[in-house]
């Protein structure tokens, strides 16, 4: 489990679940596949935008949702706990006198939602005088009635608790039956259904299904007290709960025997796996700092992909919306002027909120644009950012990317990141070949435990698994190993990308930012990529 989801869900152990405030009231496991009659949502809608315009409202929009969260948590023979939330409630945000207001209710009739637009824009023309300048809304055309569902086989709510807890408890026999000492693991299960509406002539309805398996392992020295992990492989997709049954497709094993998963997502085989390369971490020599080639797998690089590429390319960073956040940019508007050298001309990283079985693929995204994939790095240089309706004028688009989004109906929706991808290399080039080129240098799957500063510039990675190449062979599993980038050098040292048939993505499940803070699920695919002359650290440190 990385640092973002730790800050959410840091009070998770022996015994129990602490749930944020965002994850609303428990309900019953049977509760979790029922939804609100459109028609009615459509009336709550059409009461909120008529009150909001009598009360002067230039604009309104309306999210009528609710979010549904399950999480069944384990560990070793024993379910330590599952939960079912709901959090079901209407959001109004509105535009006067050229300023934003916001309000919200989780009382379900036309004099509540009313009464919150009301507020709404009784915040706004309190806000107004309080502004430099006043809002510029993208031109959005009016969508009509429309409805959009995450293309899924099987609902994951609707399977029973029961094949939920036998899935994981076998998942836990098996690791522990190949040699693991403890073993944690997890289902993550959200669907949001999300009803939006705005003064523009939108009515979308929207049923969003993601879903995350983790595990940890952990192998113990009983002689030295000694102990490694070794994670799931598991990416957090958007899909049903096919990605656990076998009902979806993309299994890879790679040239050092590890499989790796695609689509489809065998949690029992990764965990035997798992204990197994936990155990052999133990014996694993530890690594000589210096200077390494990089040979990169996916199931890692979506990590690096996230924080040095996606963070730095929002626009609300860019402009210092988020300082107070860890949330500046190194990649500032007069890069994007200057077509930035961010990478080397291998480089190509796109956003796309339409990829199938990705975290962010939705129709249209939380102010109801229509959603696309856009370009933001091509053949290396800088070329765009991530912006919403009201910083599309700033970067002299005309147009918004479609990427805003707020985690509950009770908070306001704003720019957070698309999926963020590196694009395959056009030549043909397996995972095999890469590592025949080369000399000396270290091969990582899987991610780790980073850091990075709040410019999205200096950062450090580490990773689950990591073999060393010499003269073009995988000779042994070694440990202790994390590499130290700036970020425009890091990419500037890429110099190949394998191709399409080895993309693969990975993802955050839960990626805070904001004041309040919410969350947001988000994914980001690569083939295996090499990066070369990269400064790789000994993590190892001597105790007492």
């Amino acid at each position: 489990m990385h640092r973002r989801d730790f800050l959410a869900f840091g009070t998770m152990g022996v015994g129990g679940l602490v749930l944020p405030s965002f994850f609303g009231k428990v309900i019953a496991a049977e509760d979790l596949n029922s939804a609100l009659d459109v028609g009615f949502k459509k009336g709550l809608a059409d009461a909120a935008m008529n009150a909001a315009k009598s009360a002067g409202a230039s604009y309104c929009d309306v999210r009528v949702g609710r979010y549904l969260r399950q999480f069944v948590i384990t560990r070793e023979k024993n379910v330590e706990n599952i939960v079912n939330t709901e959090s079901t409630g209407v959001g109004i945000r509105v535009l006067a006198n050229g300023a934003w207001g916001f309000a919200a209710t989780n009382e379900l009739s036309k004099e509540a939602v009313a009464k919150a637009a009301q507020q709404a824009v009784a915040i706004a023309k309190a806000n107004a005088p309080q502004q430099s300048a006043p809002v510029q809304l993208a031109p959005v055309k009016g969508a009509g009635e429309v409805s959009w569902k995450t293309p899924i086989v099987k609902n994951s709510m609707a399977v029973p608790i029961k094949d939920k807890v036998e899935l994981l408890m076998g998942v836990n026999a098996a690791a522990m039956e190949a040699g693991a000492d403890f073993v944690n693991s997890i289902l993550f299960l959200v669907n949001e259904q999300k009803y939006f509406a705005s003064t523009d002539g939108s009515y979308i309805d929207q049923d969003v299904h993601r879903i995350w398996a983790p595990m940890t392992v952990t192998a113990v020295d009983k002689t030295s007290g000694k102990f490694r992990t070794r994670e799931g492989l598991s990416s957090p997709m958007g899909l049903g709960f096919e990605y656990l049954d076998g009902a979806a497709s993309g299994k890879t094993v790679l040239p050092n025997g590890v499989t790796v998963y695609g689509n489809s997502y065998d949690m029992k085989e990764d965990a035997i796996a798992a204990a197994k390369q936990a155990r052999a971490k133990l014996k694993a020599p530890s690594v000589k700092p210096g200077k390494y080639d990089l040979v990169l797998d996916p199931s890692h690089t979506w990590l690096t992909i996230h924080e040095s590429v996606g963070h730095p390319l929002e626009l609300d960073r860019v402009l210092g919306y988020e300082a107070n956040y860890a949330g500046t940019s190194f990649a500032t508007m007069d890069k994007l002027q200057a077509h930035f050298q961010y990478g080397s001309d291998k480089v190509n990283i796109v956003a796309d909120k339409v990829q199938p079985g990705s975290l962010g693929a939705v129709a249209y995204d939380d102010e109801g644009v229509k959603t696309k994939k856009w370009d933001l790095i091509r053949d290396g240089k800088l070329v765009g950012y991530q912006a919403i309706r009201d910083q599309a004028h700033i970067e002299g688009k005309k147009e918004s990317d479609g990427c805003a989004y707020a985690d509950s109906w009770s908070n306001v929706q704003f720019q957070r990141m698309a999926n963020v991808s590196l694009e395959p290399g056009k030549t043909k080039q397996s995972v095999a070949d890469m590592i025949a080129g080369v000399e000396d240098g270290i091969y990582i799957i899987g991610d780790g435990s980073f850091s990075i500063d709040q410019q999205r510039y200096n950062a450090q990675f580490g990773g689950q698994l990591f073999y060393e190449i010499k003269n073009g062979k995988i000779t042994q599993q070694i440990e202790d190993v994390a590499y130290q980038i700036r970020t425009p050098e890091f990419w500037n040292a890429c110099v190949g990308v394998c191709d399409q048939s080895d993309y693969r993505l990975g993802g955050s499940f839960f990626d805070g930012k904001g004041q309040p803070a919410q969350v947001s699920a988000v994914s980001h695919g690569s083939s295996t990529a090499r990066f070369n002359g990269i400064n790789v650290i000994n993590t190892a440190r001597s105790l007492g």
